[in-house]
């Protein structure tokens, strides 16, 4: 039975603008050239700002999550895929504690489901784009001047849903959500390399002139000083030792950093290619033989997502609360939650106390050391805190994406494949896929928790995190890329195993 919560969110699913699905097949190329204009739409919006507004006024209240959330200060992106994902996460939360009932193997309630999941992603955008500008994010804004930066970051959010819905719908490769979040950590990521803009103010001790401005880019800062060495540009400094650059000052991009860069790429990259598989045989052909993968990443890169998005909406709002409600910190309940110092050089809102501090990513381990035992904390509760939502939205996620071993012995038997050895049963199958599929998932959330809190904590050219999605993003678009063409050979049983991997 359709849960109340669903069918009272049904009215505005259908007043809601929808992008159709595809009512034939949709080829590579075409998918390509959608997914190229989805992309160059968003770095536009990225590079858009605000009207009315001056980003340099004002608290910015997502600084430590923007390179997960795909979004800029003071541009149409501001609020990101924030809404997107909230919405996906308080309806992974009101599924996975039964608050609502949805049977995902009945179209209606699944489209139904993913209609009301938009429409909380609408719901949420309006609300997101309010509180920005009730917390005064753009400074002290005059009622008309409100009215028109809420249109904007309102039909932004809009535009943002309906291009990560095209994707999704089949029209492109992969989904939005993904596109967004690899776009934006890769150009946190070349930025971080590259960046000869900025100069950098420190230097070890005992350098002439107290700063060696070299770029703040750490593959530019290595080229620039072999320059040196070689006689050219020293009228910014001499050359600076090799071994400075293993960790500079503890804040810019160093040798540290792209270390941890490699070894996350690496690790994700192992992890994607660990898996489990199960024999399968074509029952019309016998001799067409497959495997259905069961990979350690089961739930790919959801869970580091939806945990990254919690920990958003807590810092978020709690910066609201806090200016709103505690803004001295003296109402114990509220400061449990967070207190938070704003700091006038950059406009951010900094947790000093409560929950907010210790879920806050960490910039780098230097930081946190310098804390003492404040530090080690954090550290601590970051990432127990990183690893069991992980492993709890894995969970979780099995159950209402269509991967629950339910699904999958559906989909194979629907398909036209079966185990040889079983019976053509689709709960014989179920119980088999029991034994590997929420085992799988567990472990590979708990893995995944693991890996992105070490990559937090340690550093990485851009957030530790983001450099986990972006990695694992780009081996999804590979794998995608490759099914496409497959697909392409053509054949009755290539189509449908391609269907259910």
């Amino acid at each position: 039975m359709t849960s109340r919560f669903l069918k009272a969110l049904s009215p505005l699913v259908r007043i809601m603008p929808e992008v159709k699905t595809p009512d034939r097949e949709v080829s590579f190329r075409e998918k390509f050239v959608w997914t190229a204009i989805i992309l160059i739409i968003f770095l536009i919006m990225s590079h858009m700002p605000l009207y009315g507004v001056d980003k340099g006024v004002g608290t910015d209240y997502l600084w430590a999550m923007r390179v997960i959330l795909a979004s800029t200060r003071g541009t149409l992106m501001e609020l990101g895929i924030g809404p997107i994902v909230t919405a996906g996460l308080v309806m992974q939360l009101l599924s996975g504690s039964k608050i609502i009932n949805v049977d995902f193997g009945d179209p209606e309630d699944r489209a139904l489901f993913t209609g009301g999941q938009k429409a909380i992603a609408m719901i949420m955008t309006a609300f997101q784009a309010i509180a920005y500008i009730m917390g005064q994010a753009y400074g002290e804004l005059q009622p008309n001047e409100a009215v028109l930066v809420f249109l904007q970051l309102f039909m932004a959010g809009l535009i943002v849903i309906l291009m990560d819905e095209l994707v999704q719908k089949g029209w492109g490769l992969g989904s939005g959500v993904s596109l967004f979040i690899m776009t934006n950590v890769a150009g946190q990521v070349l930025f971080n390399s590259l960046n000869f803009i900025d100069a950098e103010a420190a230097a070890p001790d005992g350098y002439p002139g107290g700063e060696t401005k070299l770029p703040k880019g750490i593959i530019a800062a290595l080229f620039s000083n072999l320059l040196r060495y070689a006689g050219i540009g020293t009228t910014q400094g001499p050359p600076v030792e090799w071994g400075w650059f293993l960790v500079r000052n503890g804040y810019d991009p160093s040798i540290l950093s792209l270390s941890v860069t490699f070894v996350i790429f690496f690790a994700v990259i192992w992890m994607e290619s660990v898996r489990v598989e199960i024999p399968l045989q074509y029952a019309k052909y016998r001799g067409m033989k497959a495997r259905y993968p069961i990979k350690l990443l089961y739930t790919s890169n959801i869970p580091v997502i939806l945990a990254q998005a919690l920990y958003a909406n807590i810092l978020f709002f709690g910066q609201i609360i806090s200016g709103a409600f505690n803004p001295e910190g003296d109402n114990p309940f509220l400061s449990w939650i967070g207190v938070f110092e704003r700091d006038p050089q950059s406009g951010r809102m900094i947790a000093t106390q409560g929950l907010a501090k210790y879920i806050t990513p960490p910039q780098g381990i230097f930081r946190l050391i310098e804390e003492g035992m404040e530090g080690w904390l954090h550290i601590f509760i970051y990432a127990a805190l990183m690893i069991i939502l992980c492993w709890g939205f894995s969970k979780i996620w099995v159950d209402i994406s269509g991967i629950a071993p339910r699904d999958v012995s559906r989909q194979l038997l629907n398909s036209g494949y079966i185990i040889p050895g079983f019976r053509t049963s689709e709960k014989v199958l179920e119980r088999l896929l029991e034994r590997y599929i929420p085992i799988v998932a567990g472990l590979g959330g708990f893995l995944i928790g693991i890996l992105a809190a070490a990559a937090d904590i340690m550093g990485a050219l851009a957030s530790g995190t983001g450099i986990l999605l972006m990695v694992s993003i780009i081996k999804q678009y590979y794998e995608q890329i490759a099914k496409e063409q497959l697909a392409g050979m053509g054949g009755e049983g290539v189509a449908g195993l391609l269907g259910i991997i």
